[in-house]
């Protein structure tokens, strides 16, 4: 299973639909998103991915009420733990204990945001992705990733603007 990981999409609709197009060219079959909708109204975009989606509070969703309301049961706080495709996740938003929980042995794969900054690395055998930020407002290099969740092998795709 392919899985399309974002993060901090802060409001950039058009990033946001951008992203989605990268992953459905992927061939992805589920979303996750570590966080920083920043609006509800992000809702209108991501309702349209046909397959799963996942997804966590960043530190800048402050309107988590009618985010909860749009979004359900699909949007957590962190950490967020599940399994998908077997495979054993923990999603953050925040970057404090990443190494921590990597390090643990107990995940699979181990997700955060919050730096915008895009990172795939291996701590012992758990892999490490923060897709980086799919805005582009801090860097301007928007980015997503992909995560083949049998492979366990993962990219990070630029969100060409």
């Amino acid at each position: 299973m392919i899985a399309g990981i974002l993060s901090d999409s802060h409001d950039h609709l058009d990033n946001l639909k951008r992203a989605l197009d990268i992953f459905e060219a992927q061939g992805a079959e589920h979303i996750i998103h570590a966080g920083d909708f920043s609006s509800p109204f992000t809702w209108r975009v991501l309702k349209n991915f046909k397959g799963g989606i996942t997804a966590i509070f960043g530190n800048n969703d402050g309107e988590r009420l009618l985010l909860r309301k749009l979004y359900g049961d699909i949007i957590h706080i962190q950490p967020h733990r599940f399994i998908l495709n077997e495979k054993k996740i923990v999603l953050m938003h925040e970057p404090d204990v990443v190494d921590a929980l990597a390090d643990s042995g107990h995940f699979d794969l181990v997700i955060f945001g919050h730096t915008h900054e895009p990172i795939i690395k291996k701590i012992n055998n758990t892999l490490v992705i923060n897709p980086g930020e799919t805005c582009g407002w801090l860097y301007r290099k928007p980015t997503v990733a992909v995560v083949d969740l049998k492979s366990m092998e993962a990219e990070i795709i630029p969100v060409a603007v």
